[in-house]
């Protein structure tokens, strides 16, 4: 079951030649989601071959950065004649921006596009094996960030015990990893922890969009596989990143740590460093001993599934 994460703008406010304003691009199976939409993403959607194939698009807040990719995205969209409605998430009390931001040049979308406000705490996506759920994050505006959890899936089946208790191959098998028991032929009847283990976790991603270092990002993300956090600064320019609401490197890694987080990357990097990320990830790695990556543009990352 594929969980993929495609960086698709990885800059901070200011782009530069090798970074696109933000936006990630994640898939897992036949779904596939925005989280922001910062100016040229459906550029970058070309560029990386992620496809358009998007059914919602995932605010964190509303400033330029994170946003203004969105009414070019929608008309192109349009002009390919989409027919399946696509659903906006954005921070409680910003819809009326957002609606205004997409029908700014006076184009109406040619689809059903709904834009819902969330608030902190609320799952706002519901699906059978997993959902998307809103958190506090702290910024100078409205802002969440957004979780996609995974249900715990099935335990393993013991296939050579079973077959060891005479449970004939076929839909018996079945039937017991499903939950139910099964009665044999002798009348015995095989109880489904009898060949079934504990269920096993599924996975956690994780997106704080714009944010100073919160507890709740540590609650949102404990056990993570992927944490992908703010890391605007390193932490020489910490007072800067005090005044604009961001993180620093080492923010995002002490977040990261207390989150017990698998896997840590690095976004929303200043034009001030240029291609000088190496203070970037050490910073992180002082406070954080799991894998940590400064996310670029086109940066591909598989979160597979904890063992």
């Amino acid at each position: 079951m594929t969980l993929s994460v495609t960086f698709l703008g990885t800059s901070g406010a200011v782009p530069t030649v090798e970074r696109n304003p933000s936006s990630i691009y994640v898939r897992r199976e036949g779904d596939a989601f925005l989280f922001d939409a910062g100016e040229g993403t459906q550029r970058q959607m070309m560029r990386y071959g992620t496809g358009f194939d998007v059914e919602a698009v995932f605010l964190t807040h509303v400033h330029g950065d994170h946003v203004l990719g969105l009414p070019g995205l929608v008309q192109t969209w349009g002009f390919h004649d989409r027919e399946a409605p696509l659903d906006v998430y954005t921070p409680q009390g910003t819809g009326d921006a957002v609606r205004d931001l997409i029908t700014a040049v006076g184009a109406t979308p040619s689809f059903r596009l709904d834009v819902h406000e969330v608030s902190p705490g609320e799952t706002v996506l519901d699906r059978e094996a997993y959902g998307i759920e809103a958190f506090h994050t702290e910024h100078r505006t409205n802002s969440v960030g957004y979780a996609l959890v995974e249900d715990d899936r099935k335990g393993r089946f013991d296939r050579e015990h079973a077959e060891e208790l005479g449970v004939p191959v076929g839909p018996k098998f079945s039937e017991l990893h499903a939950g139910n028991p099964v009665e044999l032929e002798d009348g015995t009847v095989v109880e489904p922890e009898q060949v079934v283990g504990d269920d096993r976790p599924g996975r956690k991603l994780v997106y704080t969009g714009d944010t100073r270092p919160a507890d709740a990002t540590v609650a949102a993300a404990e056990d993570a596989d992927l944490l992908i956090h703010d890391a605007t600064f390193t932490d020489d320019d910490a007072e800067r990143a005090t005044q604009t609401a961001h993180s620093t490197a080492g923010e995002a890694g002490r977040i990261a740590r207390e989150a017990g987080a698998t896997r840590l990357a690095l976004t929303h990097v200043s034009s001030r460093y240029g291609g000088q990320l190496g203070p970037l990830k050490a910073d992180a790695q002082a406070e954080y001993t799991g894998h940590v990556t400064v996310a670029h543009d086109g940066l591909d990352v598989d979160v597979p599934y904890p063992e």
